[in-house]
């Protein structure tokens, strides 16, 4: 469906074109988001920040996500938790060491940058595509907590279900595809090698010598 991150950002960005007038900023969940939010970012000539969420998965397995964290947020599905009878309390530790490598993204990516101010602005919200929508559910509280004029919710693929969900919580939801049955999120690229810490360091220094240019 998408050779890489790129196309998609690219195909996702003339999308969001209407937004360019609002004077966006754009966040992208880290690692998969940030090359897709770069492409937007460029297009739309917005700054390009990041908002790093951890998905908190289940102690005998850590790809099953219970629930995550985010800056200000600790959430728990309890549906998911009492379908699989996991006590909250025996996710203490997880959710502890979750935490902390949130922080230690923070610290690598922003380099306790302070978070800029999203009082009375557009956010629009960015990652790669969605499963569950648990992660992106944290995202979303943290970013509201910040009092943005609006938030938009933008990724190039996602299930039906998760979609119909996440609209509730935010004033727009763009999602190019939502094809059934729904895989895994890497399933719809050619091209879906993980993105290093590095490579996100990199798009956020290009962004801002590109923000920096057309100014």
């Amino acid at each position: 469906m998408f050779q890489d991150r790129q196309e998609a950002g690219q195909k996702l960005a003339q999308k969001l074109k209407p937004y360019q007038a609002e004077n966006p900023l754009i966040l992208a969940l880290p690692r998969g988001g940030v090359p897709v939010g770069f492409e937007v970012a460029k297009t739309l000539k917005a700054p390009l920040d990041v908002l790093v969420v951890r998905k908190v998965g289940a102690p005998w397995n850590s790809e099953l996500g219970v629930g995550a964290v985010a800056p200000g947020v600790q959430m728990l599905d309890e549906v998911s938790l009492h379908i699989l009878d996991i006590k909250p309390a025996s996710m203490k530790h997880i959710v502890d060491q979750e935490i902390q490598e949130m922080n230690r993204r923070l610290h690598l990516y922003r380099q306790d940058q302070a978070f800029p101010a999203l009082t009375g602005r557009t956010v629009i919200l960015i990652d790669d595509g969605l499963a569950t929508g648990i992660t992106t559910r944290a995202a979303i509280e943290s970013v509201k907590k910040l009092n943005p004029a609006k938030v938009i919710l933008a990724v190039p693929v996602g299930p039906a279900q998760t979609v119909r969900t996440l609209k509730k919580l935010v004033d727009k939801v763009v999602c190019l595809e939502t094809p059934s049955p729904f895989y895994a999120v890497g399933s719809f690229y050619q091209n879906f090698m993980q993105v290093s810490d590095e490579e996100v360091i990199s798009f956020l220094t290009q962004a801002a010598k590109i923000l920096k240019s057309v100014k």
